[in-house]
């Protein structure tokens, strides 16, 4: 009885940490990862937590408790086999350029799907995910963006004074 209720409950808290992350996670993936060696994963781990990707092996049955309530909800019918749960903390894309960039390397990782705003997504959607920019490449974007209109005003305000100065300065070399 007391080895069950130990079970129950260490199951428990994996459900429930899982559904803490899915909570916050921006993006989330499934994958297989059959005879990928323990050195490998290891390695999958390191990369993971460098760019803020949470990784979690479970038992189906509990990664579908985990995601029920969840935006990730809609990854619940195709938790088939033995899975790899991956969810993005910082920035959305990241889950995806890692499994893109290590599977790559490692043909033994392979992605099924892709969750991203309720949405399930296919594998073949992972290159589109991945080349989401990252938090810098779009603030950096947005200021060019804005920063457009404002060159423009300011060329266009400051033109008749460079005309009127290249002009004095021209009759001044004759």
């Amino acid at each position: 009885m007391k080895r069950n209720e130990l079970k129950r409950e260490r199951a428990n808290q994996k459900i429930q940490s899982v559904y803490e992350v899915a909570q916050k996670a921006h993006m989330g993936a499934i994958a297989t990862y059959n005879h990928l060696s323990a050195a490998d994963m290891y390695e999958f781990r390191v990369a993971a937590r460098k760019v803020g990707v949470y990784i979690k092996i479970m038992r189906n049955t509990l990664a579908h408790r985990a995601l029920e309530g969840t935006p990730f909800a809609c990854m619940q019918p195709v938790l088939k086999g033995p899975i790899l749960l991956a969810f993005s903390m910082n920035e959305p894309g990241s889950v995806a350029r890692l499994l893109r960039d290590f599977s790559k390397e490692y043909d033994k990782l392979v992605i099924k799907h892709l969750s991203f705003e309720g949405q399930l997504l296919e594998a073949k959607d992972l290159s589109n995910m991945a080349n989401l920019p990252t938090r810098d490449e779009a603030i950096t974007l947005l200021v060019t963006v804005l920063q457009a209109p404002l060159r423009q005003l300011l060329g266009t305000l400051t033109e008749p004074t460079n005309r009127l100065v290249r002009t004095l300065t021209s009759i001044k070399d004759r």
